[in-house]
């Protein structure tokens, strides 16, 4: 007997916050730390004496000034404005993969034998970190067939920039970095795939998608040359599309003398089906705050672990962790490789995370954890495509792999309410979608990827959501119109985030160019 989908009542908490230096009050605190004796004095002093005085503070830095309560207070009632995957169906966040992060990994992560490590000690005080990065990279020589690995990427773009510096790397060695300068990526590729190479210096030839979503192959043989230092991929796309071809691609570009990078950021349902190797790429990234369940933290920390073939490992970001024996090290004698791209070797709870999500499940559990994200994911999709005005891009292409792009062409067309108008309304149900990266080439675009951490309900009560909303564009506009009713603010105001004249992004700023803006503005 089928149950008919729960939709709850919500309202979201809504706290007139002021920015915590607002909140700050002259004298308070919130540890009183006792006064050092006469012998730290004197041993602190002979260490101030030894850092130069240009490196000196010459006056007390501005910080807030709080007690406890009020501090914790104050991020309460921000976290209580917030949405998440904790808290909240989150299968709209498409491309994010959304998932639930075991809290068991929580206390691996923020135990004090991780967070309480200095990446500046000795290697020998802390073989247990190194051999959990090691362990962790040479599960991901069984992930992607790859044969080396570096973990220093600070997240998914920063693992295409790695990428791209190794291409980089490896021509100038060959003596071809001034003919190598073009780099071939796909239009439904993550934009970073052609960002992270204009920022290496490299010119981007940008396919355009076939009737069917996928990259296009005539284009392709077009675009490419002896000037083609590489090709940056993402495969399976953010339309869902998997492109079946793939080998064909990577074959050809071989041919010319192109390398072959993989954008894995949408790797949640591959694992155990398909890897980079069979697939005839060099190099590719994976990010461990998404297919591997550490969480996303708002933008970060994250990890963009980076894998390549045997020949291409010298140029990998160096250090790279190395096992001797029955120890652990860093290996710094990487005269090729590309340099460092961020400080220290990785974030290492996501690290932790990521390993012990990835022991926790084995072999098999990966790979039914992508096969039910497979399932999810075209469950969904049949739903949301029996509701009034929705509809998918490229409708003639086979089922999708872990997500899908979807639009909502026809509710506006017969409406006058799009993605922006659905977007504000959902909120009142507390959750919300993505719709696009811009500029929008599927009209009144939103992605959804159901994760494998939802259950068949979640995914009903998501898709009755959006269901509704369509009655109510059709049937109630109002309440579409005046929406939200129930989150933490209405109508977004965008003109201070389309203005760089006002953007703020230090306190000194922030004071300078907002001291009476809002109160104006009411006015």
């Amino acid at each position: 007997m089928n149950k008919t989908a729960m939709i709850r009542r919500f309202h979201q908490a809504s706290w007139d916050e002021p920015i915590i230096f607002d909140l700050s009050e002259p004298g308070q605190r919130g540890v009183l730390v006792p006064e050092a004796g006469p012998k730290i004095e004197e041993s602190v002093g002979d260490g101030l004496s030894a850092i130069p005085e240009s490196m000196r503070r010459s006056d007390i830095p501005l910080l807030p000034e709080m007690g406890q309560p009020q501090v914790l207070r104050h991020f309460n009632h921000l976290a209580q404005e917030n949405l998440g995957a904790d808290y909240n169906v989150d299968i709209g966040q498409g491309t994010c993969t959304m998932k639930y992060s075991p809290k068991v990994n929580e206390i691996f992560a923020t135990s004090s034998k991780i967070a309480d490590l200095h990446p500046y000690q000795d290697e020998s005080t802390v073989q247990g970190a190194l051999e959990v990065m090691y362990r962790l990279g040479e599960c991901f020589k069984e992930i992607s067939g790859l044969d080396c690995f570096s973990l220093q990427p600070g997240g998914g773009s920063h693992g295409a920039l790695a990428m791209a510096t190794v291409v980089r790397s490896y021509f100038r060695d060959r003596g071809e970095e001034d003919r190598r300068d073009e780099v071939i990526t796909t239009f439904f590729s993550h934009p970073a795939d052609a960002a992270v190479p204009i920022v290496k210096g490299f010119k981007v030839v940008v396919l355009p998608p076939d009737k069917d979503g996928l990259p296009d192959f005539e284009a392709f043989k077009a675009a490419l040359s002896d000037r083609t230092a590489a090709i940056f991929f993402t495969n399976p796309e953010d339309t869902g599309i998997f492109n079946g071809r793939i080998k064909d691609f990577t074959g050809l570009a071989r041919k010319f003398g192109a390398l072959c990078c993989y954008d894995q950021a949408n790797a949640n349902g591959l694992l155990g089906i398909a890897r980079a190797k069979e697939a005839d790429f060099d190099l590719s990234f994976f990010n461990l705050h998404k297919t591997f369940s550490s969480p996303h933290g708002c933008g970060g920390p994250a990890t963009g672990l980076v894998a390549a073939r045997q020949f291409l490992g010298t140029y990998l970001p160096a250090p790279l962790v190395v096992k001797k024996g029955d120890r652990f090290s860093l290996d710094w004698d990487m005269p090729k490789s590309c340099g460092k791209i961020k400080a220290f070797y990785g974030t290492l709870p996501v690290i932790v995370r990521a390993y012990a999500w990835i022991m926790s499940l084995g072999a098999e559990g990966l790979n039914e954890a992508s096969r039910v994200a497979i399932l999810n994911n075209n469950y969904v999709m049949k739903k949301l495509l029996s509701i009034k005005g929705c509809s998918i891009s490229f409708p003639d292409h086979a089922p999708r792999i872990e997500q899908a792009r979807y639009s909502w062409r026809k509710l506006k067309e017969d409406t006058g309410f799009g993605t922006e108008d659905v977007q504000r309304r959902i909120a009142d149900f507390g959750t919300h979608y993505w719709s696009s990266h811009e500029p929008w080439v599927i009209p009144e675009p939103f992605t959804v990827e159901p994760s494998e951490s939802y259950s068949k309900a979640d995914l009903d009560e998501f898709c009755a959501i959006l269901e509704r909303i369509s009655q109510e564009c059709y049937d109630d506009p109002d309440t579409i119109r005046h929406a939200p009713h129930n989150s933490t603010i209405h109508h977004v105001d965008h003109d201070v985030l389309d203005d760089p004249d006002l953007w703020a992004i230090t306190w000194r700023s922030y004071k300078k160019k907002y001291d009476g803006y809002f109160e104006r503005r009411k006015d």
